[in-house]
């Protein structure tokens, strides 16, 4: 494993989330009900951020399309449901993918990832 120090826990409050970049990727970091979560924060439908995505039973759900992916897993729990009929058809013009997520863990005040 390849763990990269991102944030300082301090900078992530409870409910909190941000976006951090480590290479050449944007990962969204959330801080949701004591486990801090690190994902990908494009959503594999049509690349749009997932910052400002809910969470709604241990899933984030894309802010665009509605597509939900759990958090833990990033298995893909609804693809492209929004909008109704039209969401469906849009979700056919990409294939069904799961949302990158990453190992997380908090040591000596600092959030790290492994991107591997």
């Amino acid at each position: 494993m390849s763990w990269t120090k991102v944030l300082s826990v301090d900078a992530l409050a409870p409910g909190a989330r941000e976006v951090v970049t480590v290479g050449d990727r944007k990962i969204l970091l959330l801080n949701h009900e004591g486990q801090m979560y690190a994902v990908d924060n494009a959503c594999p439908h049509l690349k749009l951020s997932l910052k400002k995505g809910k969470i709604v039973g241990g899933a984030i759900v894309c802010p665009w399309h509605r597509s939900a992916f759990d958090l833990s897993t990033g298995a893909a729990k609804d693809w492209s449901p929004w909008p109704p009929v039209m969401g469906k058809v849009m979700g056919m013009v990409s294939q069904e993918k799961p949302l990158s997520v990453f190992p997380t863990r908090v040591e000596e005040g600092s959030i790290w990832i492994d991107l591997n």
